[in-house]
């Protein structure tokens, strides 16, 4: 038993840290590139690779990744979820989007291709754990009012997650070609952006960085 308090502060840490880096991720590519490369606002997250911040892109990835591998949580299917985003996280982080794209919304290689795969994988999975899997409570015994308010955060971020990814495939099906002046207003990386923070917002919660239960 006097391992336990360690234990519970480890899995709060790491998954406050994994929110900290989803929240800070978009925040730090588009500000470091601007103030230390002078770079401007690029057409998605992804877009990143291909400008100095690629380091940054492909490290921060890979960080997240491996934390969602170490993540464990009550259930077998918790751990296979973070087990497959971790896989999506790399595989993201492995295969960059195709140089040149506009929007985000064309694919020329089968890289490119293998990209938005992952993509999409990763943000089905997060989504999976904001409204499924963090919203659980026991059986066995009565939720407190910290955990019902933490659920309504779980449940807003996976909408918008969910929102977030709706809207980018409607505009790579429908918009981009039909409506090209968009592209100035770089959508993708916006939509993107809001989802991510939402990810990390979400695992910040977890992580009981916001509504803690008291003692």
């Amino acid at each position: 038993m006097a391992h336990q308090p360690t234990l519970v502060f480890s899995y709060l840490a790491l998954r406050k840290v994994i929110g900290i880096l989803g929240t800070a991720f978009p925040f730090v590519l588009a500000l470091g590139a601007l103030f230390f490369f002078r770079t401007g606002l690029q057409d998605s997250l992804s877009s990143y690779y291909h400008t100095d911040m690629r380091d940054v892109f492909v490290g921060t990835l890979f960080v997240i990744g491996f934390f969602l591998l170490s993540y464990k949580g009550y259930e077998r299917k918790d751990d296979i979820a973070g087990n497959l985003a971790c896989v999506f996280a790399v595989g993201l982080a492995l295969f960059p989007v195709d140089a040149g794209e506009k929007g985000g919304a064309a694919t020329n290689s089968l890289v490119g291709i293998l990209h938005y795969a992952f993509a999409l994988l990763l943000f089905l999975t997060l989504i999976y754990f904001a409204l499924f899997l963090f919203t659980k409570m026991s059986p066995k015994r009565e939720p407190t009012p910290k955990k019902l308010q933490r659920n309504m955060v779980y449940r807003a971020c996976g909408y918008v997650m969910s929102g977030c990814v709706l809207l980018m495939i409607l505009y790579v099906l429908f918009l981009d070609d039909a409506v090209p002046d968009l592209r100035a207003y770089a959508p993708i990386f916006w939509l993107e952006a809001f989802a991510v923070i939402a990810f990390g917002i979400s695992w910040a919660t977890k992580g009981e960085a916001i509504l803690k239960d008291e003692d």
